[in-house]
């Protein structure tokens, strides 16, 4: 029940800012509406909702607050996971971030915004996942499917503007690790999530004003 919620909210099926009644989502998905409600507990617990008292229930909004939030996260924990990448990343690592770089350009070019969402997930999984920590690697993956949700509310935009840059910067990275220069890896990294973050900051603003 949690998951089908969630895959919901993060494929906008469930909209930001969307009223969530329990009695309709339960007769939509066709079971009782207890497990609906402790569902929409454990997905306020993970952000995804909000339980207003007297209000009720929605869809956790996007604002400015809560995209800073996200990349400020990211930013720490991939930090930490690619300057230790920078001095124990395997060669069949370093070779698994070429071929991901490769498939993005390939992404860009035919313009296939959602594969490339996806793939650049993995790239910054595989450098996370060298860090060799469990509670990290969890923490990370709890974060993306959060920037997951900003990337597919606003990827036509963001994919319009920022791929490019993106993928410049992705280099920059691969290059950082394998040069294993973790300073000039920390740098790219804090670019790369700031320009993210400032492209995002850049929409909310364009919307708002409308």
């Amino acid at each position: 029940m949690k998951q089908a919620l969630r895959e919901a909210i993060l494929n906008g099926e469930l909209a930001p800012g969307t009223r969530l009644i329990i009695d309709d989502l339960a007769d939509q998905l066709g079971v009782s509406p207890i497990p609906v409600r402790e569902a929409l507990q454990q997905l306020q617990a993970d952000g995804y909702v909000e339980i207003q008292p007297f209000l009720g229930t929605r869809v956790t909004p996007i604002e400015a607050e809560s995209v800073i939030e996200v990349f400020s996260l990211l930013e720490t924990i991939e930090v930490v996971s690619s300057r230790y990448a920078c001095l124990h990343m395997t060669e069949d690592e370093r070779v698994s971030l070429r071929d991901s770089i490769a498939k993005m350009d390939e992404l860009v070019r035919t313009r296939d915004a959602e594969a490339w969402s996806q793939e650049n997930r993995r790239f910054h999984q595989i450098i996370c996942d060298r860090a060799g920590t469990r509670l990290l690697a969890s923490v990370m993956t709890k974060v993306l499917d959060h920037w997951d949700r900003l990337h597919r509310v606003f990827l036509k935009e963001v994919f319009a503007d920022r791929l490019s840059e993106a993928q410049e910067e992705h280099r920059q990275i691969l290059e950082a690790i394998e040069a294993s220069d973790s300073d000039k890896v920390e740098a790219v990294i804090r670019k790369h999530n700031r320009n993210a973050l400032g492209a995002y900051q850049k929409i909310l603003d364009v919307k708002s004003e409308k």
